[in-house]
């Protein structure tokens, strides 16, 4: 076995690994209307109890993974997720053991995410890191569109259960393929060479003109990122409600309401091979106004063909978004596991945010049904104006 099919293998756990988590906790919030009559205020509350558990455990999944080795953490991650997904299938009908089980979810779901991105970034040069992550994002984000786009038609055919069992299924092939590789991964190592350090890390930061530093960059990528997610996890909480409102069932929710995850499949293939935008602001300021105004149109439109147009531009804002704070943490700093849980704690930051914002606004104001977009709208505002204000900073 070569170093790129072992990477090839981290990669297909990658891919099987976003369809199990996707499949689950995307049409979570549909089993949880449909069973125990949750609304957008009850999934948004789902969401932010989910992401407030993420953002510790994503920054302990990534030290863990640092200290006693990424292969073990994600042993340890698939086999305890396998678990989680039986347990939930056996407790579907009680809501409180669900989610409770929602938060279990969350903290072993971190024992995969950062030891992946660090495995596939091992041993690469700079060039490398980048084609790597190329690669990793397009890999993720592919799977992330298929599985939703498949998702309603699962849900529907096979019935809500396979919310659980199909992920539990996923997530023990991981552990098997896991084993097959790790009796692999010694010797393509070995055999190996270490790539030379540069003394350059950052090339696109030294072109005409450019008087912003890399570290500045990861910084404001850094902000950016948590608001991205803000505005996801909203999105995809109160995707139930938005299928009501237009009365799709779950298949016609899978196939109209995953666009902006093709969108954003698109924005990430670009990126990778295209690298004008390295250290340039205007494409992460333009990124994050597209954000804004596609996220409240998304939320508001009356029309299917609205919706459907508003979720393209929210995946290419939401891609070069995710990108650039990744590709950042792996360019300016190091691929490692705990930086990978760094970059994984910020997401957690933004999927308590925005939803804990949802669902305080309809709890305080329940005759608005648009309570919840302005509130996280004016969040995301908050988050535009910090992103300027650290650039007039440096």
């Amino acid at each position: 076995m070569t170093h790129r099919q072992l990477k090839a293998g981290y990669f297909a756990l990658t891919g099987l690994n976003t369809l199990a988590a996707s499949y689950y906790f995307n049409y979570l919030f549909f089993f949880l209307r449909d069973h125990f009559g949750f609304g957008n205020r009850g999934n948004l509350a789902v969401t932010a109890f989910s992401g407030f558990i993420y953002i510790f455990a994503a920054w302990q999944g990534g030290k863990f993974a640092a200290r006693f080795g990424r292969r073990l953490s994600l042993k340890l991650g698939f086999a305890s997720l396998g678990a989680v997904m039986l347990l939930s299938g056996l407790l579907a009908h009680h809501v409180a053991a669900l989610l409770v089980l929602v938060g279990v979810y969350s903290v072993v779901l971190l024992l995969t995410w950062p030891a992946l991105e660090a495995l596939v970034c091992e041993r690469e040069a700079q060039a490398g890191v980048q084609e790597m992550v190329g690669i990793y994002n397009c890999t993720w984000a592919g799977s992330a569109a298929l599985a939703y786009f498949t998702g309603g038609k699962l849900y529907d055919v096979l019935g809500s259960g396979a919310v659980f069992w199909l992920p539990a299924g996923i997530f023990c092939a991981q552990w098997l393929l896991l084993l097959w590789l790790e009796k692999r991964h010694d010797a393509v190592l070995a055999a190996t060479p270490e790539p030379e350090k540069e003394n350059h890390r950052a090339p696109e930061s030294s072109a005409p003109g450019q008087r912003v530093s890399p570290q500045a960059f990861l910084k404001m990528a850094w902000l950016a990122n948590p608001f991205a997610y803000i505005a996801i996890y909203t999105l995809i909480a109160v995707m139930p409600g938005i299928a009501q409102k237009m009365a799709l069932s779950p298949t016609q929710a899978g196939i109209f309401c995953s666009l902006w995850f093709f969108g954003r499949f698109g924005a990430f293939a670009v990126l990778w091979h295209w690298r004008g935008w390295h250290y340039r602001f205007r494409w992460l300021f333009g990124a994050f106004v597209l954000l804004i105004a596609s996220l409240a149109t998304i939320l508001l439109a009356q029309q299917l063909w609205l919706i459907i147009v508003a979720q393209l531009f929210f995946g290419v804002a939401t891609g070069l978004i995710y990108y650039s704070s990744l590709f950042y943490s792996m360019d300016v700093g190091e691929a490692s596991s705990e930086h990978g849980g760094l970059h994984e704690a910020f997401i957690g930051a933004g999927i308590f945010l925005g939803p804990a914002t949802g669902a305080i606004a309809l709890t305080l104001a329940p005759q608005s049904a648009n309570a919840a977009t302005w509130a996280v709208s004016g969040l995301l505002l908050t988050g535009l104006g910090g992103l300027l204000w650290l650039r007039k900073q440096t």
